[in-house]
């Protein structure tokens, strides 16, 4: 049977993709999501019924995690104002793009207050880990895949992610 949590996550991918409709059949459990003008009504399952209500609880808490790691403005202003400067000197002096193998928040950093595991200038060899995408509370490390120097960060921390979107910009 599916957690509340894990319900809230399916709602929220799906409502951010363009999937129409996903339907989960486990033991006695079932639950079936139709997309339907743009939202997400909720059919079948009592455990996705009591779902809307948590979801619309989770909305604030989402804004409290944001604020509260946004509390270093300073560092986050820098690491803004280097991806702006990156883009406007760097806009086509790249040989690779590091894209995202799926649907996800991407976070630059192990945990929020750590330094980020790149910036632009910083050299990576293919294995090096450049970032997290998170999906579905599964944390997946995404690795540089060649050798050479970040010239531009496309993407902010805590940003919303598609399956294929360049991330960062590499010069080998």
């Amino acid at each position: 049977m599916l957690k509340v949590q894990e319900i809230r996550e399916i709602i929220k991918l799906i409502d951010e993709s363009s999937v129409q409709e996903f339907e989960y059949e486990s033991g006695d459990s079932k639950v079936t999501l139709k997309k339907h003008g743009g939202s997400v009504p909720v059919a079948e399952a009592q455990p996705v019924v009591q779902a809307p209500s948590p979801v619309q609880e989770a909305a604030p808490v989402r804004q409290e995690n944001t604020s509260v790691e946004e509390q270093p403005s300073n560092e986050k202003n820098k690491a803004e104002e280097k991806v702006q400067e990156s883009k406007t000197e760097a806009s086509a002096d790249y040989d690779y793009e590091v894209t995202s193998p799926m649907v996800g928040t991407i976070y630059h950093a192990p945990a929020p207050e750590d330094d980020p595991y790149v910036q632009v200038g910083d050299r990576v060899s293919n294995d090096s880990v450049v970032c997290i995408v998170e999906a579905m509370k599964l944390f997946n490390e995404i690795e540089a895949e060649v050798s050479g120097e970040i010239v531009e960060i496309l993407v902010s921390d805590g940003d919303l992610v598609e399956y294929n979107q360049p991330l960062f910009r590499v010069k080998r």
